[in-house]
């Protein structure tokens, strides 16, 4: 077991439309917070958070969410809609039975977040959303704004049809490791962590799933007017990110009415990974606070 999964449970959580399998710590009747991972991550990135919130006596819940890992792999790119994806959320609390959600999500885990906020407020307690922008505001930057253009060239070639999936796939995700290490600080990835990436991206259909998700995102309309969140949301950004530019973060916040922000000047795409000696103790605060952000 890598370092920080010790004393991790795992189990699969057998939703009506979906089995998502999940990482688990903490007493079982404390508060749930649900972790969601991005791209191209799996319940393992949280390794960093869990041990700490299950100290501060969360029942942490970390999924692989659907298309990753061993977790239920829809065929076509409308299963991954991000009403699909928030609503896998909602359905997982409810199995651990509460119906108000407690979500902190990185990358596209928060986007997910983000869009649970948006749309379903009414299950949504609090949300702590890491390095990821408002979907609609990230979709719309990423062709009107020419810094993020350039960030966002990789989402557009997701587009391609077999080809992403080839180029991960070669040389035993030697590209996709290279470009992880590469947008990351030195060392945020530990070197035995990636057999148990490897493993998870070659489950059958695994690429293809987690692919569906930008594929779904770029189908989507998002270019109406984003409303207001009332939810209290905490947005932690490492301000030296490669895929999202810090405009789009405060672009996010200013949409809540409750936002508090933790900016991480070194912080880079992976800062979850790099600072959670500061990020933990803010998320343990955020959530055991029982007033606003």
């Amino acid at each position: 077991m890598m370092t920080g999964m010790e004393g991790a449970r795992f189990g699969v959580a057998h939703l009506d439309r979906i089995a998502l399998h999940y990482a688990e710590m903490g007493p079982e009747d404390g508060p749930l917070v649900i972790l969601l991972h991005g791209f191209p991550d799996n319940c393992l990135g949280w390794r960093h958070q869990m041990p700490d919130l299950a100290k501060a006596g969360f029942r942490v819940i970390a999924p692989d969410q659907r298309g990753y890992g061993v977790s239920g792999k829809p065929r076509g790119v409308k299963a991954y809609d991000l009403d699909e994806l928030a609503q896998d959320v909602i359905d997982l609390g409810r199995h651990f039975g509460e119906e108000k959600l407690r979500v902190v999500g990185h990358d596209w885990g928060a986007s997910v977040a983000w869009w649970l906020c948006s749309t379903k407020p009414e299950h949504m307690e609090k949300a702590a959303m890491i390095n990821a922008p408002h979907p609609a505001i990230w979709k719309q930057a990423m062709y009107a704004d020419p810094v993020q253009r350039k960030k966002s060239r990789y989402v557009k070639m997701f587009r391609l049809r077999g080809l992403p999936e080839w180029a991960m796939r070669r040389k035993n995700f030697g590209a996709l490791i290279e470009a992880l290490e590469a947008s990351a600080r030195d060392g945020a990835f530990a070197k035995e962590e990636w057999d148990a990436y490897r493993r998870a991206w070659s489950e059958p259909k695994a690429l293809t799933s987690m692919i569906h998700w930008y594929r779904a995102l770029l189908k989507k309309d998002l270019s109406g007017p984003v409303a207001r969140i009332d939810v209290p949301v905490l947005l932690v950004w490492g301000e030296k990110d490669n895929f999202a530019d810090v405009s789009l973060a405060k672009k996010s916040i200013d949409l809540c009415e409750r936002g508090g922000t933790l900016f991480l000047g070194e912080g880079t795409h992976w800062v979850l990974r790099e600072e959670a000696a500061s990020i933990n103790p803010m998320l343990v605060t955020f959530f055991r606070s029982d007033q606003d952000a």
